[in-house]
């Protein structure tokens, strides 16, 4: 009963670490498209500073992980549920890679005004934001329904994602001057329909966890 008790212990600190990573890298997301939007160079190298401490977080998931399978070579339902935490930790921890992508993005156009709208690109980031925090909720209280719901919605951002993309190439064929700008906002459209990919992978993972077989939500 000491060693379970010691388990419990353990995952419930591991999956501590997964929560706090996943909110950062979220709030990462965020806050990056706002430095963007904002034009605010300032909050968009704060998210390249700030990267360090999710890829820390999921560094120590890893390791903590590793600790318990050696120590205490967990069962099967128990290991499953660790892998699928390592799992999940590294698309969270994507997540926040493409946030500093984006980031960056922001930094290289700069003040210069934006020529593009960007009612497309608002709603495809707060699309992905809403699939990344209701996967978070979904995933902490084991809801595959919840779950398969969030993965369906990755359609709307692909088909979100495929439009605001053919716009921009128009958009920079007839604007040549500014193709520059609409380069890194088209790369800014991946970085977001990537992150939506995520929150659908994490979604793939929850069902392996709760079903014990690979479920493929969203070909």
């Amino acid at each position: 009963m000491v060693v379970r008790e010691r388990f419990e212990q353990e995952l419930k600190e591991v999956q501590g670490q997964f929560v706090a990573l996943a909110n950062s890298s979220i709030l990462a997301l965020k806050t990056a498209f706002e430095a963007l939007v904002e034009q605010d160079l300032e909050k968009a190298l704060k998210i390249l500073e700030d990267d360090v401490v999710i890829n820390r977080l999921e560094e120590a998931i890893n390791d903590h992980v590793i600790l318990m399978i050696a120590k205490q070579q967990p069962v099967a339902t128990d290991l499953r549920r660790l892998m699928v935490l390592v799992k999940a930790a590294s698309d969270m921890e994507r997540v926040g890679d493409y946030a500093v992508n984006i980031a960056k993005e922001a930094i290289r156009i700069g003040k210069e005004p934006i020529v593009f709208p960007m009612t497309n690109l608002q709603t495809m980031c707060n699309k992905t934001v809403e699939m990344l925090e209701s996967i978070m909720k979904a995933f902490t209280e084991e809801d595959t329904v919840r779950a398969k719901e969030i993965a369906e919605l990755d359609d709307y951002v692909d088909d979100l994602y495929g439009a605001t993309v053919t716009l921009l190439l128009r958009a920079g064929v007839e604007n040549p001057a500014h193709i520059s700008q609409i380069t890194h906002l088209t790369f800014i459209c991946r970085y977001l329909e990537r992150s939506a990919d995520h929150a659908t992978n994490i979604a793939e993972h929850l069902f392996y966890l709760v079903k014990g077989k690979h479920y493929e939500l969203n070909n």
